[in-house]
């Protein structure tokens, strides 16, 4: 036993200050959200803080922002990593052609992830002002089309939030299953095209099988961002028109920094953080148990 932790000891010493920044970063504050979620805390002063049980959770359950907020992530987090994926494969099937300025076309693709998702909201906020002088607007009125309301009706906020997201994630998430096409033996395909398979059977019973590990970090970050999402939507609607971009994180830092109900927000926070932890652990069983099949 001595034996084996002198030798596993090097290792450990390498894991410490990771694992004490994590312990420090997100442990503590974690477990001191799980309590403050019971009490009344206003965020400024420990002095009045009282306990009141299960009061801000049941508060929870009648919040119809709360309600509608939950709503949206949902949809959100179930069309989005769908729509992305549909996109990212084919995308990284091209930049893995043979063409000469495939490097380029990666780097261009890529761009769009570099910067903040607050600039791409407000770049974009610009480009679909549901005016006249929108440049999109401004594009489609060449062609004798009506100002669209991008950001004024409640559909055509939420699909433009999609939109940005989508031009921003897609060349991210390509790269992702770009690295995994290249590691297909080129056996595979050679033997294949012997034996008369066509491009959509090459696909069907080569590349996509052999995507699955790909695809499974994909599908988990996709996932897990979505539900998560804050600043694309907040510097593009502000969680309008209305509440209809309005997702789960908005509500619960406009409960705790605007409404000052920071006791009401972690109780929020924690609802969250269950939820999040039980589609992800459901994700992650689905895609394994398709990688094994």
């Amino acid at each position: 036993m001595k034996l084996k932790i002198k030798k596993e000891l090097p290792y450990l010493l390498f894991v410490l200050p990771a694992f004490l920044v994590y312990t420090v970063l997100t442990m503590i504050p974690l477990l001191q959200t799980m309590g403050l979620a019971f009490t009344n805390w206003d965020g400024y002063s420990l002095r009045n803080l009282k306990f009141v049980g299960f009061d801000n959770f049941k508060n929870l359950f009648s919040d119809r922002s709360m309600k509608s907020s939950l709503i949206n992530t949902c949809f959100y987090s179930l069309i989005f990593p769908v729509l992305a994926t549909l996109f990212a494969i084919p995308l990284s099937l091209a930049l893995n052609s043979k063409m000469k300025t495939r490097n380029l076309q990666r780097a261009v693709f890529f761009f769009p992830s570099v910067p903040s998702a607050m600039i791409l909201g407000y770049l974009w906020a610009y480009i679909l002002a549901p005016t006249s002088n929108g440049l999109l607007n401004k594009f489609l009125g060449i062609f004798g089309i009506d100002p669209v309301l991008w950001l004024a009706i409640p559909k055509w906020a939420m699909f433009s939030v999609m939109m940005v997201n989508l031009w921003s994630a897609v060349g991210w998430h390509a790269c992702i299953y770009l690295a995994q096409l290249q590691s297909i033996p080129a056996e595979y395909y050679e033997a294949a095209t012997v034996d008369g398979a066509s491009s959509w059977q090459r696909f069907r019973y080569i590349t996509f099988p052999m995507l699955s590990s790909a695809m499974t970090v994909s599908v988990m970050l996709l996932l897990l961002t979505s539900m998560k999402l804050f600043d694309l939507p907040f510097a593009l609607t502000s969680g309008g028109p209305g509440t209809s971009t309005t997702m789960i994180s908005h509500i619960i830092i406009k409960t705790g920094f605007v409404e000052k109900s920071y006791g009401k927000a972690m109780a929020m926070s924690v609802i969250f953080f269950i939820f999040i932890a039980l589609v992800s652990i459901l994700q992650l069983r689905l895609m394994k148990k398709r990688e094994v099949e």
